[in-house]
């Protein structure tokens, strides 16, 4: 029997979907409100590839490693703010900035570029920038007219003055929004 109010059996799918991660690929992520979310994009990548968190504070990282505990899976996990990642040069084919909690959008703008560059410094040539935020709120909760929680933020702009190209909003959907940036090749 269908029940309209039961989630799928896997309520990373979307996320994993989004990001497009593939097997023995490279995959870093910029804080970790949910360790879940994490976990699975770390599960596409394999033993071949490799999974790096880099959280602001222990809180997120106990999260991440529990996350990546429950998915069975392999992540190094580093506590240092985003504006200064602990990260060698072209050494990632996507990062994902987790900003569900509001990592960048409660950052000054400054930092908020200091942040963008960090990631395009640590993608390689025709890499991804995937940006996950908070979106409207759908299906009950959207009409009852609960509001997500953070400050709104629109990475675009930032996105297209750090040098990203192809910056475009993937799409939104339960309650998150995806943004994504490709670095140009010959950076």
């Amino acid at each position: 029997m269908l029940n309209p109010f039961r989630r799928g059996a896997d309520p990373q799918l979307l996320v994993v979907g989004m990001t497009g991660v593939k097997l023995g690929e490279r995959f870093a992520q910029i804080g970790c409100v949910h360790g879940g979310r994490l976990g699975a994009v770390a599960a596409k990548v394999g033993l071949s590839g490799r999974a790096v968190a880099v959280v602001p504070d222990e809180v997120s990282g106990a999260r991440a490693r529990k996350g990546a505990a429950e998915a069975g899976v392999l992540v190094e996990v580093e506590t240092a703010p985003p504006t200064d990642l602990p990260l060698e040069n072209d050494a990632f084919d996507l990062v994902v900035i987790d900003d569900t909690g509001g990592l960048l959008g409660e950052l000054p703008p400054g930092a908020r570029g200091d942040t963008v560059r960090e990631t395009q410094r640590i993608l390689r040539p025709g890499g991804r920038l995937m940006i996950i935020g908070r979106g409207a709120a759908s299906g009950i909760a959207g009409l009852l007219g609960h509001a997500p929680a953070g400050p709104a933020f629109d990475p675009q702009p930032a996105l297209v003055a750090g040098g990203f190209r192809s910056v475009r909003k993937l799409g939104e959907r339960e309650g998150l929004v995806f943004v994504e940036g490709v670095k140009p090749r010959g950076v």
